[in-house]
């Protein structure tokens, strides 16, 4: 299993918004105009799954597996060639800041890795630059 890990990122809200906000998928359609384009299409959600083409992956469908109410949100891939989990880690350090760090766990061939290993560093990268940029309130 190879593991994605973004930077540890500091969000300037308490960690409960944090999470209310990311445990619901709905919720993004308030950042969709913020996802880019020229990498992510075709993107659907409903509360507890996510679907999307990313190029070079192709289709891919998230599902929330497991919610830690202020601490975690794990998602797994649904109808994937391969195995990858996606979990979001949460730790408030103040009233209004907290950590944030994105992890990719993915079941790959040293093939497929070879070709995905960059891409997917660079997804948790920019899911978790993003996450610094959204209004949680």
């Amino acid at each position: 299993m190879a593991d994605f890990q973004s930077e540890t990122k500091r969000i300037r809200q308490n960690a409960e918004s944090v999470y209310l906000m990311l445990s619901d998928l709905n919720n993004l359609e308030r950042i969709k105009s913020r996802i880019p384009q020229d990498k992510v299409k075709n993107l659907e959600f409903d509360a507890d799954t996510l679907r999307a083409t990313v190029d070079p992956i192709g289709t891919i469908s998230f599902r929330v597996v497991d919610r830690t109410p202020c601490t975690t949100i794990k998602y797994k891939t649904e109808n994937s060639p391969f195995e990858l989990f996606l979990w979001i880690q949460l730790k408030q350090l103040e009233e209004k800041e907290t950590a944030v760090k994105i992890t990719i766990h993915a079941d790959l061939n040293p093939f497929v890795l070879s070709m995905v290993s960059k891409p997917l560093q660079e997804g948790v990268d920019k899911i978790a630059d993003l996450l610094t940029k959204i209004n949680f309130e």
